[in-house]
């Protein structure tokens, strides 16, 4: 399983490696709202929610699904705009332009990917337009709660009132913590492109990537960019460019955009905090062997990204939920899928306090 990227015909001229203060924003706010993610950044973490004003923290909790789960390809603008060109801006005001510059679709289909379909990469709806799509979508948003519901039909209404909505809640992240995180990681940042496209000057794509992480790959032809990730996709660059972006925040996240139309680009993280002891024996037998099966290992990339009912995971995996069911049993009793009521709903979420005692290499491959 892997996301490749076809860049048959690619010119060096067309690879950009530059930081985003959009993208670092979103990888902030992901940090914020899934402290486990990251345990690297606890101290950090800890700090920002204690010292956040309630109303800023209540406007964060209305919108949370754009960032928890993985943050969204919102904070990515530049790749949908037309012509395929754009690039990330240097200011955080010039890439929330670009934000205000993406269509109604391109803005509902990217905010609404990770919760109100299961689908990512095409487009084949109009979730503005289509009365039938719209129902899917608020029916899909009824098992995340009911501030989803009520921003899925706000979104849905109106998407240029949530957009402005949305663009002011990040200016006031700005202004409350992010100023400062990217006065702080911008230069470590820019340091690590320069090298980046020094890597590009001297030696050429291959080696570049090659540092950018072991799980990004160039072909031996030269013509696909392959992705080790637990997901399968695929896109091509058609002329219009790969960008590199790297984050200090990001870590163990290895992201790729890779929807249809939009510039191919990958975010990489420049640091890798570790982390604590592997459990005993008996726990790793028992637990690596409920994850000896690749359903619940794809079902684990799922849960480690948020909670999710039972018919949730059989939709997105295309399953029976008897089949589902069973597999969650498995990971249930090796304790490392918890389980949560919320109303008629059960949600069952990956325990990434006992996962990452499994160890960094599989903590990094299911949230890849």
């Amino acid at each position: 399983m892997s996301v490749s990227i076809d860049i048959t015909g690619l010119e060096s001229e067309q690879i950009s490696v530059v930081p985003s203060p959009l993208a670092e924003l979103g990888m902030a706010l992901h940090a914020l709202s899934e402290p486990a993610h990251h345990p690297g950044l606890r101290a950090w973490t800890t700090s920002v929610s204690a010292s956040l004003d309630a109303c800023l923290a209540d406007r964060l909790c209305q919108a949370d699904f754009l960032w928890r789960s993985t943050f969204s390809d919102i904070f990515m603008p530049f790749a949908g705009m037309p012509g395929r060109d754009a690039r990330p801006g240097a200011a955080l005001a010039e890439e929330l332009d670009l934000l205000d510059k993406l269509s109604d679709e391109q803005f509902v289909d990217a905010a609404l990917e990770f919760t109100c379909q299961h689908t990512y990469a095409g487009r084949s709806v109009n979730r503005i337009d289509d009365p039938e799509v719209r129902e899917r979508a608020l029916e899909l948003s009824a098992a995340r709660g009911t501030h989803q519901v009520r921003f899925t039909q706000r979104l849905l209404d109106d998407p240029p009132a949530v957009r402005a909505w949305l663009r002011v809640l990040l200016q006031d992240c700005d202004e409350a913590f992010f100023a400062d995180v990217w006065a702080r990681v911008r230069p470590r940042l820019t340091a690590d492109t320069r090298h980046k496209r020094e890597l590009l000057r001297r030696k050429g794509l291959r080696a570049a990537l090659q540092e950018t992480s072991a799980s990004v790959a160039l072909d031996e032809a030269g013509r696909t960019v392959t992705v080790d990730k637990i997901s399968v996709g695929h896109t091509a660059t058609e002329g219009g460019g790969l960008v590199l972006m790297p984050t200090s925040l990001g870590w163990p996240h290895l992201w790729v955009l890779h929807r249809e139309h939009w510039l191919p680009s990958i975010v990489y993280p420049v640091s890798s905090p570790g982390l604590s002891a592997p459990p005993s024996v008996e726990q790793v037998t028992l637990r690596m062997s409920a994850l000896a099966h690749p359903v619940r290992m794809r079902l684990c990339r799922h849960l480690a990204r948020g909670s999710y009912t039972t018919s949730e995971l059989a939709d997105a995996h295309a399953m029976t939920a008897p089949e589902i069911s069973r597999h969650l049993s498995v990971l249930k009793k090796a304790g490392l899928v918890t389980a949560e009521r919320h109303g008629r709903y059960v949600r069952h979420q990956l325990d990434l306090s006992v996962v990452s005692r499994l160890g960094g290499d599989f903590i990094e491959g299911v949230l890849r």
